[in-house]
């Protein structure tokens, strides 16, 4: 049958060492590839086309979500396993509706990892152990219980994105190069985002990120 290809996805250089060593160790698995960032994980999926993508949801320049979306759209026999280190129910909601097959926790034990890949390998889904049963039974009820109060939920996509790429401290005109847009259309997202959230300063902003879970402290 060979050995499955796997491609790791994550921002942390010491971790995906980790990572790679200990699935190296397995005879099953080939770490054929990583990555740091969300365009490194969809450059490297395109070229490589292993059978599953490991991805930290928390990573630099494009959402996590997004990645895992783009992924599926464009390679959808490619399975994504999510590790990371949230367990609240609002990630667990998004990261499955981007796309992805499984949803494992960096707590895990290399054994949970191990049989978290090889689930999702043969087409079932994954939830971790270590998540609540409040929260998986808020899942399988299609997040009735989980959805947010907060004004959060009323910013695009873009919005996000944008907020995102502020916290990781690019200023308006690398933002609008990087999106491809106007550095207007930037200042005309950032007014949106303050009257949605009443954040009007950029401290506040990567505060929130952080506590978002789409940039690390």
């Amino acid at each position: 049958m060979g050995k499955k290809r796997i491609v790791i996805v994550d921002d942390c250089v010491i971790l995906r060492e980790a990572l790679r060593l200990v699935l190296s160790s397995d005879t099953d698995f080939d770490v054929a590839g990583e990555a740091g960032d969300g365009e490194e994980a969809i450059q490297c999926v395109e070229k490589l086309m292993p059978h599953l993508v490991l991805i930290d949801l928390s990573i630099p320049k494009m959402m996590g979500w997004d990645v895992i979306r783009e992924i599926k759209k464009r390679f959808p026999e490619t399975k994504v396993l999510a590790l990371t280190e949230y367990k609240r129910g609002d990630f667990i909601l998004s990261t499955f509706r981007a796309g992805a097959d499984g949803y494992a926790l960096k707590e895990s034990t290399y054994a949970e990892l191990i049989s978290a890949i090889n689930d999702v390998l043969k087409g079932e889904s994954y939830i971790s152990p270590g998540i609540s049963e409040e929260v998986i039974k808020g899942y399988l009820e299609g997040g009735k219980t989980l959805k947010s109060s907060t004004s959060w939920v009323s910013l695009t996509r873009r919005e996000q994105q944008i907020i995102k790429l502020i916290a990781e401290g690019y200023k308006y005109k690398e933002i609008a190069d990087y999106l491809c847009i106007s550095p207007a259309t930037v200042q005309k997202h950032r007014t949106n985002i303050g009257r949605k959230l009443n954040l009007h300063n950029i401290p506040a902003l990567a505060a929130l990120a952080v506590k978002k879970g789409i940039v690390t402290n």
